[in-house]
């Protein structure tokens, strides 16, 4: 009895001991989490496509997501799943960089994760998908990153279901979600708990929302690149919590810096290109925690507080390109930068900074980045910068620095020294920059012959720039050589005379520019075959290349935007550029044949020059087509036929259009109406026949226009409502015109009337796309044009935005001159000759002050000669010849230059330099200035350019020609009177300096 009683007790005892023991045992080995979440999470994984990790470097954590034995798994051990500790529901997801492809569907199973509180699936492609509005469904999130995830589109209203978000990053999912309807202002008053908004790149364009400047837990704001319009609510800056600011990017968003508060955790202020204003408060210096100020770009003015040196932690620092008013010397201005011993990232660029490279930044041990470009430094690269060891990109490309290149900075990842008056060789020790990755030397005063195989050393190198030195680069490489792989590589003005062989392997060039060379053969088919599928920017323009050695149908680049093969001597057909091209330069050759019709698949083109060739035939049909993007178009001097493109379209985007010397026909296209951005309008020497276009008076940017040598015809009627108020320059000679000169349109030539210029500036259209790789140059596509005057055709190739002309020779036009044309005091040239002009010369001519060319020859003007012509220091050129005029030839100045010929044809005229005596005639000699030998340092027509060219004329009308055709010469006579233009011009420059 006791032995069943003690074996019960027994049993007991181990049921009570035992079971709880195995339940335990068994449930720490069961899976956590619920069923329908792990289904949901592989079927999610199952929805996308896993990108190659050894392309994009990503992380497939979605891996290790996977059943075990039995179809059960324990979905919260997963990599980048959370679970909640009481309840096993998901409650954070993080996805960051997983290689993941492939949309978000609206039915995705994500949206079944209800209990999610953080979503992270930044830096994955979701391949422009929308997020849809089920994402509504997960209003537990507290954090939501979707940042670099390549979706587009609006944001659904349904986000606003996610009241408890305290951080949201929407940021640069390209090319950029939208956030309109909803509105900016809409997020805001919906998710008024956020601590973290972080929205660059999205496309707001709106104002920043007011109510923003209350939320006081708000610790970061990224806002760069949305577009954002207005003024920024200075209140946001002095939130208590307020850690990060990044406003970049943002150039309409307009906004000042309030004082800050004595306690605030700012630590990053971003705001470069905003068009922020005003001086810089002087409590900025009591940002203790403040770690990266960048404010380049802005339009900030005064002094930089000297509390700037109270900034201790900065890290990071760029005041670039702004407007900071200094004390001399300005770079003792800065001196205190030298206490800010953290700093990293220095950016002083454009701040018009003079002298030496400062001493104090070698106090700055742990700089790896400086930015001193544009400025006004001179003197050597002190080589003390060796010394700053961390030192590795180095800026200093647009000053005056001179002196040799130190080679010996040896950590250089990145060297930019363009744009300098750099002196001496290249130094063979260039090698040994092993780091090297960009060095960009182009626009110095390098000499020397230097051998490529020192650059081929350097196996990281990407970025070379040698343009524009005296240099002679050496090309011959063993073929057995290790060469790096090229983006960018600048060889212009190298004294190249074959393409360089190294290039034959180069398949990743982003930008060619083998330009200004000797090169003299025929473009080697492997040449058109380098970089098929990256080359942006090829040219091979101002060498001696006679065609192709196996001509292409179409060249073969398939990204290639612009392509200049200028000025060389390609003949044969034209060549066809690829669909791609934006900008196509291909004048100055010999080029014969017909432009084929493929030319219309180009649907970007920008830029069309294939001016100065012997092309024939008819125009391709679709040039006016192309209204939305082109923007030049230059085809002077072939032998086009058949009818101008008349299919310009509203929104018109065209700024220039040259078409002389061809023999085109028919009417002006009334469809030019359309471009209201046209600056340039050139049809002469053509078959047009027209009366004269007053239309084109409503463009009001029209700044030249030349119809020389057409058959226009009849009176020029009243101007309409504008009348050409920005003209500069008009060519009507060589027509029929008839009726009085058209008075009404001298009054309202206002361009002519007045110039604002204080430095020489050229028309033209920068070929800089919107976006371009790293160090290019891409420059300016320039307007050039013809002028003819007194036996001379010249070529601008630039054209200077302040040069005015008026040409009426060579018509009908009858009557007297209207005193109203002296009222153009900016005009440079006028000629009125070979017309049935009458009555007297104004005197008001002489106010044209700036004339430095006037023909009235062949007329029938009488009376007497102005003598106030005299007080036209700057006419150089003069012409009253074979008209009726009498009585003494002016005498003094310019008028002492002149010689017999320009008054010929004129019996009543009498006194020097004719031989004809005026009887009864005292002359009253004016004083000639004084000449005085000057350098014309003070002339704001000074030049920067390699080549100037001089012509049969004198002053500005001829100096700023750079190409010119000249069929007679008076070199005596250009020497005597050019030398006095330019002292008097000088002398009166220098006179308006003295006063102001």
């Amino acid at each position: 009895m006791e032995s069943c009683i003690s074996i019960c007790l027994l049993s007991i005892f181990l049921f009570c001991h035992i079971v709880p023991f195995t339940h335990s045992f068994n449930s720490s080995f069961l899976p956590r989490c619920h069923d329908y979440e792990r289904s949901a999470l592989l079927q999610f994984k199952e929805s996308f496509i896993l990108e190659d990790t050894t392309l994009d470097g990503c992380y497939p954590r979605v891996e290790s997501w996977k059943l075990v034995k039995g179809g059960r798994g324990d979905c919260c051990s997963w990599e980048g799943v959370e679970c909640d500790e009481e309840t096993n529901h998901v409650i954070g997801l993080d996805l960051t960089d997983s290689c993941l492809y492939g949309s978000i569907n609206p039915n995705s199973t994500l949206f079944h994760l209800v209990h999610l509180h953080s979503l992270n699936l930044a830096y994955n492609n979701f391949n422009l998908s929308q997020i849809p509005s089920q994402v509504g469904l997960l209003s537990r999130l507290t954090h939501l990153n979707l940042s670099f995830s390549f979706l587009s589109g609006q944001i659904p209203h349904e986000i606003f279901n996610m009241s408890r978000l305290i951080s949201l990053d929407l940021s640069r999912s390209a090319p950029g979600l939208k956030l309109h309807k909803p509105s900016f202002k809409d997020l805001v008053q919906h998710l008024t708990n956020l601590k973290v908004l972080h929205l660059s790149s999205m496309i707001i364009s709106s104002k920043v929302p007011e109510l923003l400047a209350k939320f006081s837990s708000l610790e970061s704001l990224r806002l760069n690149g949305c577009g954002l319009q207005g003024e920024f609510p200075v209140g946001i800056f002095q939130l208590q919590n307020l850690k990060i600011v990044d406003l970049s990017d943002n150039p309409d968003l307009k906004g000042y810096l309030p004082p800050f508060q004595l306690k605030s955790a700012l630590k990053s202020l971003i705001l470069p290109r905003t068009n922020f204003v005003g001086e810089l408060p002087f409590s900025i210096g009591s940002l203790a925690y403040l770690e990266e100020l960048h404010i380049s770009d802005c339009n900030f003015t005064g002094q930089i507080p000297y509390s700037f040196s109270n900034l201790s932690n900065l890290v990071y620092l760029d005041l670039s390109n702004n407007h900071f008013s200094f004390h001399s010397p300005i770079i003792s201005s800065f001196s205190w930068v030298g206490n800010l011993t953290k700093i990293t990232t220095l950016g002083l660029a454009g701040l018009n900074m003079k002298g030496e490279i400062p001493s104090w930044l070698m106090n700055l041990t742990q700089l790896s980045t400086v930015y001193l470009e544009f400025n006004q430094f001179t003197g050597p690269i002190p080589s003390t910068l060796a010394k700053l060891s961390r030192l590795k990109y180095l800026y200093l490309s647009n000053n005056l620095l001179s002196g040799p290149i130190p080679f010996q900075i040896y950590n250089m990842h990145e060297l930019i020294l363009s744009s300098n008056e750099l002196q001496g060789s290249i130094p063979s020790n260039v090698s040994q920059l092993k780091n090297l990755e960009v060095l960009v030397l182009h626009s110095n005063n390098l000499v020397g012959s230097v051998e490529l195989s020192t650059f081929l050393q350097l196996k990281k190198l990407r970025t070379l720039i040698l343009s524009f030195n005296r240099l002679t680069l050496i090309t011959k490489t063993s073929t057995n050589a290790s060469i790096p792989k090229f983006e960018v590589l600048g060889l212009a003005f190298c004294n190249l005379t074959e393409f360089p062989r190294f290039l034959h392997n180069q398949d990743q060039l982003i930008f060619l520019d083998l330009s200004s060379n000797n090169i003299q053969e025929k473009i080697p088919s492997w040449m058109c075959s380098i970089s098929t599928n990256s080359l942006d920017y090829l040219n091979l323009s101002h060498n001696h290349l006679t065609g192709f050695e196996k001509d292409p149908a179409i060249l073969q680049w398939a990204k290639i935007r612009i392509l200049d093969l200028r000025s060389n001597r390609l003949h044969g057909s034209f060549p066809l550029p690829p669909p791609s091209t934006s900008s196509y330069l291909i004048s100055h050759n010999k080029l014969v044949g017909v432009v084929s019709a493929l030319l219309c698949n180009l649907s970007a083109l920008e830029t069309l020059d294939l001016s100065f060739n012997n092309l024939s035939g008819r125009l391709p049909h679709c040039l006016g087509n192309f209204s939305d993007s082109l923007s030049s178009l230059d085809l002077r001097r072939n032998n086009f036929n058949g009818n101008i493109p008349s299919t310009w379209r509203t929104g018109c985007k065209v700024r220039m259009i040259s078409i002389g010397y061809n023999q085109l026909q028919v009417q002006v296209p009334r469809s030019l109406a359309n471009c209201s951005s046209l600056e340039l309008i050139d049809f002469g020497n053509n078959h047009i026949i027209d009366s004269f276009p007053s239309w084109l008076g409503n463009l009001e940017n029209l700044r030249i226009l030349i119809l020389r040598s057409n058959g226009f015809h009849g009176v020029i009627d009243k101007p309409q409502t504008k009348g050409f108020s920005n003209l500069r320059i008009i060519d009507l000679s060589h027509n029929s015109f008839t009726g009085k000169l058209p008075s009404l349109y001298f009054e309202i030539w206002d361009a002519m009337k007045v110039t604002n210029a204080s430095h020489m500036t050229y028309m033209g259209d920068s070929m800089k796309p919107e976006q371009y790789h790293r160090f290019t140059y891409y420059g300016q596509y320039d307007y050039s044009m013809i002028m003819s005057n007194k036996g001379l055709e010249l070529e601008y190739r630039k054209i200077p935005d302040i040069l005015t002309a008026i040409d009426f020779s060579y018509n009908k036009f009858e009557g007297e001159i209207p005193d109203i044309i002296g009222h153009l005091q900016r005009l440079y040239l006028l000629n009125l000759s070979n017309n049935l002009l009458n009555g007297h010369i104004p005197s008001s001519l002489a106010n044209l002050k700036e004339l430095e060319c006037l023909d009235l020859s062949r007329n029938m003007l009488s009376g007497k000669l102005p003598p106030e012509l005299s007080k036209l220091t700057f006419l150089s050129s003069f012409n009253v010849s074979y008209n009726q005029l009498e009585g003494p030839i002016p005498r003094g100045k310019q008028f002492d230059t002149f010689e017999s010929n320009q008054y010929e044809g004129n019996r009543g005229l009498c006194g020097v330099p004719l031989e004809k005596e005026c009887e009864n005639f005292e002359a009253s000699p004016q004083e000639r200035s004084n000449v005085v030998e000057d350098d014309d340092t003070g002339s704001v027509f000074k030049f920067k350019w390699m080549i100037v060219l001089i012509g049969y004329g004198t002053g500005f009308i001829f100096g700023v020609v750079v190409g010119h055709k000249i069929t007679k010469k008076k070199h005596d006579w250009f020497v005597k009177s050019f030398g006095r233009k330019q002292q008097h011009r000088s002398q009166r420059v220098k006179r308006r300096r003295s006063r102001s």
